[in-house]
C-alpha cells in the first residue's frame, strides 16, 4: 500500500488528504509530527532519495511525500495528480 508522509500541520497535505478521500485512494497517512518513530522514517527516505535534492535546496521539508507500491517518490502539487 502507498505511503503518504506528512502532517496535519501542513495545509498541502491535509488537501492532499481530502482529495484521496474524493477520489477514493488508499494509502497509509504517517504523520510526521506524531511521533519520533514516524520522522526518522520520513528524514531517512528524504536524506538518501535524489528525489527531494531540489526541495531540500529551496529550504522545503518535502511533505507531502508519496511512496509508492513500486517505490516511486511523488512529490508536492504532484500528488494531487493521482488518479
Amino acid at each position: 500500500m502507498p505511503k503518504m508522509y506528512g502532517s496535519m500541520l501542513c495545509p498541502d497535505c491535509v488537501e492532499a488528504k481530502e482529495y484521496f478521500e474524493k477520489i477514493n485512494y488508499k494509502y497509509e497517512f504517517v504523520n510526521i509530527t506524531e511521533s519520533m518513530a514516524n520522522l526518522k522514517e520520513f528524514l531517512h527516505i528524504r536524506d538518501t532519495r535524489k528525489e527531494f535534492n531540489e526541495v531540500k535546496s529551496l529550504g522545503y521539508v518535502g511533505i507531502p511525500a508519496i511512496l509508492t507500491d513500486n517505490n516511486k517518490i511523488i512529490l508536492g502539487d504532484d500528488v494531487l495528480k493521482i488518479k
